[in-house]
């Protein structure tokens, strides 16, 4: 008997990756999908996917993504069974869920009531208590102005946390510490509500110190069936957006596992809730744990819980959409092994996560045993102002939780992306260090680590010597071959010697000398001298290098180790320096010949500083408000203007004291990255 599906055909009203996700779920189900796009997506990935798609607008999300109608006319257009709305968008979008019910067309994901249960912070606490959940102390009810905040916030007692009362995404929400940051963040806050949520109602309360946050997968249908599942560790945050996580948590024993899952089923049950949704928890050090708020709809790290369990969770909640049972019981889940995920974003993690737009000149996801990339883009594909700056998900898995993170690393490694910054640095520096691998983690963990901003990886003497062996190959390589790859051996099998130069921002530092000769094909004896001692080698090491010349990856396997290492090749200046990646960070290395490093020694690198009267634009954004005029007196710390992107609002300061000359940008304005946005005399 042929296979029936359980809808003959489901519209995603949504983007990106989450969209290819919902799709490659229901094509396997034999489901046919409709994709709807903004102009701005019109040669999107997800559009190709799609059996069918529509467009529903300009890029604006609010005309287009967020427009209920626009949606529903796609709805109706198509004739569709259902909608999955992915996660973000109208996912949790009461009105949305009642006018699909209204039009005859199955919601897959959970109905009004219990969104709107969920979907105000100060009524899902009151729920919370209600239903038996541990809740965090603070003030359950709607802060309306300054005198009742500072009045709660210090009945509460420092830190608190002030935020918005509707949404989620980290926005509309600040940790103050006193009475100054209590006012400035809640006025902060409640604007970047407003906007990204249509309500800027607030609530303050208690900041747990040292927190981690964790949160519980639930799943539950019609039938009666409410389950959990392992939790998931996302503390790893910046702007109180997630950035690492892994399933299951380091830090949770089963007990506490159990009474988590427990307290998160209760909750879901409260609400009388169907589909799939997350519970999150703040837990302390001692494994006190306190409800923050529910999320409902499918999460955004929801790839990891998948990779220990087995559990497709789009087809659980197409199934609970349908009437269905769940396909398994409580008894039946189990933990396998060890999950990571790493949200690979269109920022500048040395710029303080400025976002980052442009076209993907270059693009191309690792693969390999226990890798998985949810991606919603394809060499080519333009990140923009409108959406948000996620690239892809990265996930790995493995049987042991150092297994997962030692192949997290490579695959972090192997990810090409080219075109615009991004923060693979930054998320291959975190997974290498010494306080994360022992599962030392909190929410402070990204500024305590790097309390000054991040820089570039800090490389073991190990990495900085087979940078520099690479960068020394790689010159060999171009110099010698005119085929475009090492298959071919070189036609001299003398030793060349070459002098190496690492930079960092013009000044140069460890100078080596390298003594290189082919074995044979591929395979390298290389030697290593300091500068300063010629006679004993710091390296003396056979490789195995495999570079088809200028492209983009380098893989290089020294005879004693177990597996390649993966480089990365940024291109060559001047045909002496070599732009070469490794642990996510790009360095420059100067590569010369004996006779040209004779004239190179007496030169001096330049690094030159400009000194503007200048602010410039730190990112591409819209221009929120202007707080100066032309000929304004403004001292350094003033508040100039604010600039909005994906949402999240940043606020631009004078660093000096000076007189406006000219204001060079208006509100409701786009700018660009390095504009000037204002003068002084």
């Amino acid at each position: 008997m042929a296979h029936v599906p359980i809808f003959d055909k489901v519209l995603i009203a949504n983007r990106g990756e989450i969209a290819c996700r919902v799709m490659k779920t229901c094509k396997r189900l034999g489901i046919k999908t409709v994709a709807v796009y903004s102009t701005a997506d019109e040669q999107a990935k997800h559009v190709r996917m799609a059996d069918e798609a529509v467009c529903i607008g300009p890029p604006t999300s609010t005309q287009s993504y967020l427009s209920i109608p626009a949606v529903m006319d796609a709805v109706l257009k198509t004739k569709v069974n259902a909608v999955h709305p992915g996660y973000g968008f109208l996912s949790e979008n009461a009105k949305f869920s009642a006018e699909l019910k209204q039009n005859n067309v199955v919601f897959i994901g959970p109905d009004a009531p219990s969104i709107e249960a969920m979907g105000d912070k100060i009524h899902s606490k009151q729920l919370a208590k209600e239903a038996g959940v541990n809740t965090i102390p603070g003030f359950i009810g709607a802060i309306n102005d300054h005198e009742t905040l500072l009045k709660k916030a210090n009945e509460v007692g420092y830190p608190v946390m002030v935020k918005a009362a509707q949404g989620g995404g980290g926005k509309g929400m600040r940790v103050a510490n006193n009475d100054a940051q209590c006012k400035e963040f809640y006025d902060i806050c409640r604007e970047e509500a407003r906007s990204a949520f249509a309500s800027d109602r607030m609530l303050v309360e208690k900041f747990i110190e040292t927190p981690r946050h964790i949160e519980v997968q639930i799943i539950a249908d019609r039938c009666g069936n409410t389950i959990y599942l392992p939790e998931r560790e996302c503390s790893i945050q910046r702007r109180n957006q997630k950035v690492l996580e892994e399933a299951p948590s380091a830090f949770i024993d089963p007990a506490t596992r159990e009474q988590m899952g427990k307290q998160a089923a209760a909750m879901a049950r409260k609400v009388n809730y169907v589909t799939a949704g997350t519970v999150e928890m703040v837990v302390d050090a001692n494994r006190k744990f306190y409800f923050l708020e529910m999320n409902t709809r499918l999460q955004v790290e929801h790839p990891i819980t998948e990779l220990i369990t087995g559990v497709d969770l789009v087809e659980q909640m197409i199934r609970a959409a349908s009437g269905r049972p769940l396909s398994f019981k409580q008894e039946d889940v189990k933990i396998n092994g060890w999950a990571t995920e790493a949200r690979v974003y269109a920022e500048d993690p040395m710029k303080n996560y400025f976002p980052s737009i442009g076209r993907l000149t270059a693009y191309t996801e690792p693969s390999g045993n226990g890798v998985r990339v949810d991606s919603g883009i394809v060499e080519g594909s333009q990140i923009s102002v409108y959406y948000d700056p996620l690239i892809a998900k990265l996930c790995t898995w493995g049987e042991t939780r150092d297994q997962s993170l030692n192949r997290m690393g490579n695959a972090l490694d192997e990810f090409v992306v080219r075109g615009l910054r991004h923060n693979i640095c930054l998320l291959r520096d975190v997974i290498d260090q010494k306080r994360y691998r022992e599962g030392k983690l909190t929410t402070n963990y990204l500024p305590e680590t790097y309390p000054t901003g991040f820089s570039k990886a800090e490389l073991p003497q190990a990495s900085e010597e087979q940078l520099h062996t690479a960068a020394a190959l790689c010159r060999w390589a171009r110099e010698a071959l005119t085929t475009a790859s090492l298959a071919r051996t070189p036609t001299t099998t003398t030793t060349m010697t070459y002098w190496t130069t690492t930079t960092t921002h013009g000044n140069a530092t460890s100078l080596r000398r390298v003594e290189m000769s082919v074995v044979c094909g591929n395979k390298f004896r290389v030697q290593l001298f300091k500068a300063d001692n010629e006679d004993a080698p710091i390296l003396d090491q056979t490789y195995d290098f495999e570079w088809p010349v200028d492209s983009y990856i380098i893989n290089m396997q020294a005879q004693d180790a177990d597996m390649p290492t993966t480089l990365q090749y940024w291109g060559t200046s001047d045909e002496r320096t070599y732009s070469i990646q490794t642990h996510g960070s790009v360095f420059d290395v100067v590569v010369l010949t004996p006779a040209e490093q004779k004239v190179y020694q007496y030169m001096s690198l330049s690094n030159s500083v400009t000194s503007t009267k200048h602010v410039l634009s730190p990112m591409p954004g819209v221009v929120v408000n202007v707080n100066v005029s032309e000929g304004d007196t403004v001292v350094a710390g003033t508040e100039l203007l604010t600039l909005e992107a994906m949402k999240m609002r940043n606020k631009i300061r004078a660093e000096v004291d000076g007189v406006v000359k000219h204001v060079r940008c208006v509100k409701g304005k786009t700018v660009e990255e390095g504009a000037v946005l204002v003068e002084f005399v």
